[in-house]
Parts: C-alpha cells; sequence; structure tokens
C-alpha cells in the first residue's frame, strides 16, 4: 500500500466505514462511491500481479482528497490575516493544477466532497469551500495532532459556516458597542495623559468584544473561575473593559494615587491584578487577573498554580471548573524559555490545570526588533506544536472571526482539557510605549499603520454596508461613552487615599499582614508522646500486600526503631513526623521538586515503590482524611516555571504546606525571576501573600562550586519589612518545630531553608523524642552548661560548620570559646542574642565563622545587624568568585584553616 500512502493522509475513519458497509453490501453506498471501491480493489489485485491500471475517475478522486489534504495542512500560510503587511511567500501554492487535475475538471462531481461536508460536489465548489474555511481571516493548523477524535471535531467545528461566525443582529450591535469602548478608552487616555505610560492596546482592540464573548461563553460551559495572565499591552483596557474596573479608579491612578497603608509601596498601574465578578443569564463567574512584574511571562506558570490550587480546593478536582487564559505578546512567547517549561509542565499530574487558551497579541514588533530578528520559526506559536496543540491564526481586523476562533478554543479546552493557541494578528499603534518614536526602527510598517483604520471603524463600515447600523447609531454609541468618561474623570478628582486589595482576598480571611510584634509571639508547636507514636507506627508501616525492596525494608524498620527502641531521631524522620502531625490536626501538604518523592539524597521516601508492578505507596495515606491533603511530586527538570506554579498554589493555599525543593540550593538561581519579583516582593507591591517554603540545600563538604552554596548572601539581600523567614536549622527537633509553627502562626510568609546534606547522616545530628514532646523553634541555640564566666571567645556560627567546630573543640577540650548557632537568620533575632552577649559578658572577643568566602554568605548581613552591638570579626575562606574549590584536597586544606584561625 506504500504506493497509495496518500489515502492514510485522508479522513481514514470516513473511508473505513463507508468501505466496510461496501464490502458487506455494495449496494447500500452510493453508485459513484461503489465504483470508487470497484476501482479500489482492482487496483490493489493489480498491484499483487504488477499491473499499474487505475481507472481515471478513481485516481482524480484521490488527487482531490489530496487538495483537500494540503489545504489542511498548509492553507494557513495563504490566509488573509495580515492587517498591515503582505504576508510571505510561500510554495509550492494550492494550485489544483499541482495536484494533477485540469481546468476541465472544475465541472466535474467527485464523491470526495463528502470528506470537507458538502456532499459530492464539483471541483469549483469543493476549491471554493476550502478557500473560505483555511485560507480567509483565520488560518487553522491543527494536522499534526494525533488523536483521531480531536481531528475529527476540529474538521466538524471549521467546516461549518465555512469557517465564519454566525451573529444576529442584536449580536453584531454588542460587538460594535464593546469595540467603540476599547477604542473610546484608550483616545481618552491618549488626550487626557498626553505622554503618560500606557502600553495601549490600539491596533488590537479587536480583543475586547472578543473575550466578553469568550467568557459568556464560558461560563455558559460551566466555567465558575477564569484566572488572567498577562503582561502590560492592553492590560488597562482589558481591566477597564473586561473587568469593568472604575473608570474613575483608573483615572485616579494616572493623577497619582496615595495609599492607606504607610508601608505599602504599590506598583505602577499596568502591573497591578484585580478581582471581578461577571454574571451572564442567571450564572456567575469569578475573574481574577493576576498580578505581574516587567519579566515577561512571568506570570505564566503563576497562573497555572492558581489554578491547580482552586480546581482541588475549590471545585473538587473538576478542571472544567477553571480557566486559565494567558495572554502574551509576540516577541515574549518566542523569546522567553519560561513558556516552553510552562507547555511541558501542562499535561503533567502534579501540574495539570485542564489546558490553558493561549492569546498572542501579535505586534509583529518586539520593543524596536522586527519580527523577522525575532525568532527563527515561521510562526511565534510554533511552540504550540510540542504539546499538539490547535493554533488558529487570525486577522485582528476582522473581530467576528476572532470571536469565531475563540469560540473554538473554549469549546475544544473545555472538551479536550488541553492548551489552544490563538495568533492575533494585529499591530502597534504607537511604540513600545506612548513616549516612543516607532519610526525610527520601522518607516515602512508604521507609515501603513498610520494609514489604517481602527477595528472599530472597520466593523462600523461592515455593518452600514449591510444596514445593520445608521450613522445615527454610529454617532450616538461613540457620544454616549465619550460622556460617561468624561464624568468618570471627574469623579477621580474626589477619590481620596486608597487601599489595594489583594486579587485572593477571600483565600486569607482568617490571616493578616503580620508586623514585627507577631513574630516574637509563642507558638505552641510541640506534641504529645501519644501523638508522636501513633504517627511514627503509620508512617512506618508498610502495606502488606505489596513487596518492597530489602533496603527500602531495612530503612523503615530502622525509622521505626528511632522512635520505638533508641529514642533519637535524624532529620528525614524528624521531617516526616512533622507532615504527619500537621495531616493528623487537619492541614495539608503539597511538596514538589525535581526527585522529592524519594529525595535528591535519599532521605525522605514519602513515597515508596512495590518491586513487581512499581506502584506508587505513600506514606501518608493512613493519616490522610481526604484525596488532597499529602500530595508530592517529583517535577520535570524545571525551576522556574515549577518554582512560579508552586507559589501560584500557595496564594490560594494558606493552610496548606506548600514547598518546594531545589535539587541543590543554587539551582534556584534558575528561578531568580520568581524569587525577586514575587516571593520577596509580592506583599509590599500587591498585597498578596503567601506562605511558601524553599528547600535549598547547603553546606561544604568538598562537591565543588555548584553543589555548596544555596547563595544564601542573595536572599538575605532581600529581607526587609518581614517580608520572608531565613532559616538555617542543625537539629531535627528544630526543624520539626519550625514547620509546625510555619503553619500554626496566624500569618504566612515565605519561608527559605538552607537545608542540610551531610547533616542528614551525621551520628551527632539527630534529636531524642522529648525535644518533639517539648519545648519550640529555637532561633538561638546555646547548649553550653558551664560557667557564663568562664568564656573569653564567643564565635556565632549558622548551618553545618557548627558541627565541624564542635568536633575540634571537643578534640581540644576546649572551655574558653563559646560556639552559639544562629538558626533563624531573618527576621534577625536581636533581642536574644543581645541576652547571650550580657550573659556572657566576659567575652573579650567575638567572631562570625562561615564557610563561605568573605564575600558570600551571611557576613554581610550579620555585620549590618550584629555588628551594630558589638565588634566582631570574620573567619571564613578569602574573597572568590566561585563558591567553592572543585578539588576536594584544596576545600579541605581551607576547611582546617578556618578551624584552625578560630582555635589558634
Amino acid at each position: 500500500m506504500d504506493r497509495f500512502s496518500f489515502f492514510n493522509a485522508a479522513n481514514s475513519t470516513f473511508f473505513d466505514e463507508l468501505y466496510q458497509e461496501y464490502l458487506k453490501n455494495p449496494d447500500s453506498v452510493d453508485s459513484s462511491w461503489r465504483s470508487f471501491f470497484q476501482g479500489y480493489d482492482f487496483q490493489n489485485q493489480s498491484y499483487n500481479t504488477n499491473d499499474d491500471f487505475i481507472p481515471e475517475e478513481i485516481s482524480k478522486e484521490f488527487q482531490v482528497i489530496n487538495l483537500i489534504n494540503d489545504y489542511r495542512k498548509r492553507g494557513h500560510l495563504f490566509t488573509q490575516t495580515n492587517p498591515v503587511r503582505a504576508r510571505r511567500v510561500y510554495s509550492p501554492k494550492l494550485d489544483f493544477k499541482n495536484f494533477g487535475l485540469k481546468d476541465s475538471d472544475l465541472n466535474t462531481v467527485f464523491q470526495a466532497g463528502n470528506e470537507v461536508g458538502i456532499g459530492a460536489s464539483k471541483l469549483s465548489k469543493i476549491i471554493e469551500h476550502l478557500n473560505l474555511v483555511y485560507c480567509q481571516s483565520i488560518g487553522v493548523e491543527y494536522m499534526y495532532i494525533r488523536d483521531s477524535l480531536e481531528i475529527d471535531w476540529i474538521k466538524q467545528f471549521i467546516h461549518q459556516n465555512n469557517n465564519h461566525a454566525a451573529f444576529s443582529i442584536e449580536e453584531k450591535k454588542e460587538i460594535l458597542k464593546k469595540l467603540n469602548q476599547a477604542v473610546a478608552f484608550e483616545e481618552f487616555l491618549g488626550k487626557k495623559y498626553v505622554g503618560q505610560k500606557r502600553f495601549s492596546l490600539e491596533g488590537a482592540e479587536s480583543i475586547i468584544p472578543a473575550l466578553h464573548q469568550t467568557i459568556q461563553l464560558g461560563i455558559f460551559l460551566g466555567v465558575e473561575d477564569f484566572v488572567f495572565g498577562m503582561a502590560h499591552r492592553g492590560r488597562l483596557n482589558i481591566l477597564a473593559n473586561i473587568f469593568e474596573k472604575p473608570y474613575e479608579s483608573m483615572f485616579k491612578e494616572f493623577d497619582g494615587i496615595e495609599y492607606m497603608e504607610d508601608e505599602f509601596d504599590g506598583d505602577v498601574k499596568y502591573h497591578m491584578g484585580y478581582n471581578a465578578n461577571i454574571s451572564f443569564k442567571n450564572q456567575s463567574a469569578s475573574l481574577k487577573l493576576v498580578p505581574n512584574p516587567s519579566h515577561l511571562e512571568a506570570v505564566n506558570s503563576v497562573v497555572q498554580g492558581i489554578c491547580r490550587a482552586k480546581i482541588e480546593k475549590d471545585h473538587k478536582n473538576n478542571e472544567k471548573k477553571v480557566f486559565p487564559i494567558l495572554i502574551h505578546g509576540d516577541a515574549a512567547i518566542s523569546g522567553q524559555g519560561v513558556v516552553y517549561e510552562n507547555l511541558q509542565m501542562s499535561q503533567l499530574k502534579g501540574y495539570k490545570t485542564g489546558g490553558s487558551l493561549h492569546i498572542v497579541i501579535n505586534n509583529q514588533v518586539g520593543f524596536t526588533t522586527n519580527y523577522l530578528d525575532g525568532r527563527s520559526s515561521t510562526y511565534c506559536t510554533d511552540i504550540a506544536k510540542t504539546t499538539l496543540s490547535p493554533v488558529l491564526h487570525v486577522n485582528g481586523d476582522d473581530v467576528e472571526a476572532l470571536i469565531h476562533a475563540l469560540s473554538f478554543a473554549v469549546q475544544y479546552r473545555q472538551k479536550f482539557g488541553k492548551d489552544v493557541f490563538i495568533d492575533l494578528l494585529c499591530y502597534r499603534k504607537y511604540g513600545h510605549n506612548e513616549g516612543d518614536e516607532p519610526r525610527f526602527t520601522q518607516p515602512k510598517l508604521y507609515k501603513a499603520i498610520e494609514n489604517h483604520l481602527n477595528p472599530f471603524q472597520i466593523y462600523a463600515q461592515n455593518l452600514l454596508k449591510d444596514k445593520v447600523v445608521s450613522h445615527e447609531d454610529l454617532e450616538f454609541i461613540q457620544n454616549n461613552f465619550k460622556s460617561i468618561l468624561e464624568k468618570k474623570l471627574q469623579d477621580s478628582k474626589k477619590i481620596g487615599k486608597v487601599k489595594v486589595k489583594s486579587v485572593l482576598e477571600k483565600d486569607w480571611v482568617p490571616f493578616y499582614k503580620a508586623k514585627s510584634v507577631d513574630f516574637l509571639a509563642n507558638v505552641s508547636t510541640k506534641i504529645t508522646l501519644n501523638q508522636l507514636e501513633e504517627v511514627a507506627d503509620k508512617i512506618t508501616t508498610l502495606p502488606k500486600e505489596h513487596h518492597f525492596h530489602r533496603k527500602t525494608l531495612r530503612l523503615f524498620q530502622e525509622r521505626r526503631k528511632m522512635v520505638f527502641e533508641d529514642k533519637k531521631i535524624d532529620w528525614g524522620m524528624a521531617e516526616c513526623l512533622a507532615y504527619g502531625s500537621l495531616i493528623q490536626e487537619g492541614f495539608g501538604v503539597r511538596i514538589s521538586g525535581q526527585d522529592v518523592e524519594r529525595g535528591t539524597f535519599s532521605h525522605r521516601h514519602a513515597i515508596v515503590k512495590s518491586i513487581n508492578s512499581e506502584t506508587s505507596v505513600s506514606i501518608f495515606q493512613q493519616i490522610c482524611k481526604h484525596e488532597n491533603q499529602f500530595q508530592i511530586y517529583n517535577s520535570f527538570l524545571s525551576e522556574y516555571a515549577v518554582l512560579g506554579f508552586d507559589y501560584g498554589y500557595s496564594l490560594v493555599s494558606p493552610n496548606k504546606l506548600t514547598i518546594w525543593e531545589a535539587q541543590f540550593g543554587d539551582f534556584s538561581n534558575g528561578a531568580q525571576i520568581i524569587i525577586d519579583q514575587y516571593i520577596s516582593s509580592a506583599e509590599e507591591k500587591w498585597n498578596i501573600q503567601s506562605g511558601l517554603v524553599l528547600y535549598l540545600p547547603h553546606g561544604y563538604e568538598g562537591q565543588g562550586a555548584e553543589h555548596s552554596s544555596a547563595r544564601m548572601e542573595r536572599y538575605l539581600q532581600l529581607c526587609a519589612q518581614y517580608n520572608i523567614q531565613v532559616i538555617n536549622c542543625t537539629t531535627p527537633a528544630n526543624l520539626f518545630h519550625m514547620l509546625r509553627r510555619h503553619m500554626k502562626r496566624k500569618f504566612r510568609k515565605p519561608l527559605i531553608l538552607f537545608s542540610p546534606k551531610s547533616l542528614l547522616r551525621h551520628p551527632e545530628c539527630m534529636s531524642i523524642t522529648d525535644e518533639f514532646t517539648s519545648g519550640s523553634f529555637q532561633e538561638i541555640i546555646d547548649n553550653y552548661n558551664g560557667s557564663s564566666s568562664s568564656i573569653t571567645k564567643i564565635v556565632f556560627v549558622t548551618g553545618k560548620l557548627f558541627y565541624d567546630l564542635n568536633e575540634t573543640k571537643q578534640k581540644l577540650k576546649n572551655k574558653d570559646i563559646l560556639l552559639v548557632r544562629i538558626e533563624q537568620l531573618y527576621p534577625f533575632p536581636k533581642r536574644k542574642l543581645q541576652a547571650i552577649i550580657k550573659k556572657y559578658n566576659k567575652a573579650k572577643e567575638y567572631i562570625w565563622a562561615q564557610e563561605e568566602p568573605e564575600n558570600m554568605g551571611a557576613w554581610s548581613f550579620v555585620l549590618q545587624n550584629l555588628g551594630k552591638i558589638i565588634p566582631i570579626k570574620l573567619v571564613s575562606r578569602r574573597l572568590s568568585a566561585a563558591p567553592a574549590s572543585g578539588s576536594s584536597k584544596k576545600f579541605n586544606k581551607r576547611q582546617e584553616l578556618i578551624l584552625n584561625k578560630i582555635f589558634n
């Protein structure tokens, strides 16, 4: 059948069904199809006897099928989708003569017309239909999809009404009104606030009526939460005319606002988020526009995390109730790697949200860069092919086509739970911002744009031509909306100080924004011995119906022995006890990151696998009261997108301990944008809170520059206004109490934990069971029991280095040096440190010891804080460009030097 390989490219389901009917009863099919299949059978027989004869009418049917298939594959290259540029020329063209067909065939009736839903038809009519479906204002890419059900659904959708929308007169008038709002709003801002940045939507105004209809259709199809993520282009227009943010509030932002909270910093108006409720035919839905930084596409994964949390928490895992909408720029979707990361995440078990709608506002220019210099691919949306997602390219001047394309997108997403892309080809009327001169770099393009009618004018002309509206109707629509804007402008002058509400305010009702005094409040984190043993029993008892590796069995036997015999608990067991006790008390736990189920250093084993079937077994399944209470997911090899996702998840889930773990601490630098722009600053910019915990493995063990330092200095530099917590625990019990404190407080702050590597199995890094059933988290650890007057030198230290120093101290039997561990670096425990200094008032020398080079680690931060109280010196590695040496021998020498300096 290789000679008939083109047959496989046609609708195989259609042919198979018809052919099976023919085999059962030849008279049951149309006579022309009967002749077709007789020829087909004859050809098969001829092929087996090396006879090359094929009846001409049969051959031409296949040629028409090839023509149809080429329109489906390549029709998008020959569309009328670009409003201001001529299309690039592609070849070969879709001329029917390229398929072995002649002018004389144009009036011949072909059964292949059934394949496009118009029945047996003349070739001329088939070509006319194909041009209307594939080569007008909408170009469709979908033939790379492998699922025949998806392919058939798409074909059925686009072949209806020749892939054109059908609207009533009232619907057309409503579209016109929304278009006018989009155009007039931008023009009003341009006149009233000359020169101010607004990143206008002008050139892409069609998106406003299209989004309006998209939301209505989504509500009709059961969506209850729409979550938007977008950059600044067009953001103000969408806030005003989709989210219905009061115009007067927006005008006030242009005039300059003052916040009710003195310490609240806020952000520029085109970064802010918003929350609204929209009703349609007695049904309502929530709309959320997530705040975003200027780092394009960073918001995407945050949106996905919010959606996943809402799906689980508010909608009983029903993905169809929550709808993510991501609005991209063409340059950003092509150039930002996190877009690819997000797409690869879209169908993974721990991160899927039922598909996203991607809308690209394709200005055909990025800042000043021409689109030909902005990507290597044909389209900015070619990344969609990695997940076999359909793409619709749409002319931004054709508002009805855009609404039709978005209708396709909403229905496709709701049916198949996959991403779908709309490439809105349009233009940017001005430069990157309204003060920029685009003619410096694109003189020809902007000459065309200067003389181009806006989408409202184009649509109004069409409706006038079709006598849907009159000139008087247009005048009324325009003047009425202008008068509304003028009134709202006057109202904006009366607005005083404002309070910025969180877009996720409802999820945070029981929690408050913490001040300094809140961090000093004591929180009970201990548990009873019965609770400890009950949790330990359940998380160390493996189900008998599964067979496990002998090392797995031994590991859990040892864990059980820790609690019930030795009464000494290591780091991994303490961590699991913390999760188990929190779950038992009604909290949830979500952990994600690379290899977190087992743990990069093989210490966690929250999920164990049976030997025979590789069935995943959660050690917390006996404690959990509901399905989503404990979740742990090995992420794909991404930091940026995954951390953004988990941050977004934490924004909706304050009662769930949400943890992201880096494989090694400094790998978090792949997600630095999320850390800088969201985790450390979002509360002060956008008034959104998070309790996300970052586990960053840290400690110098001679493993080289990339496996030693979690770059502690970077996080400490971000600390201000009680925005985050930075902790470096050195005991299993302190980890246990820290995690429980984090969840039992009445506020949430992001928490950075510099977690250990070698301490996971260090014989001295153990905690007795009494430390879990009494006590609390210790910000400072001073275990010295001797006379305070004997101490002449105090060495302050954090993390693993304490164990090296303590070992040397014990060997030397030193009694005049005190080792003080600072477990919580921020908020800095100044009062407790002052108390220690006062207690050991005979000390004459104060040292800060660290493994990191002088220009790294906590030294600068400690000097800034502790240096104001005492004259403190530094003992560390010398200044260095790299965090650590790649030579284990050099590492040992430098480590020994630190110890020698401290102990003289």
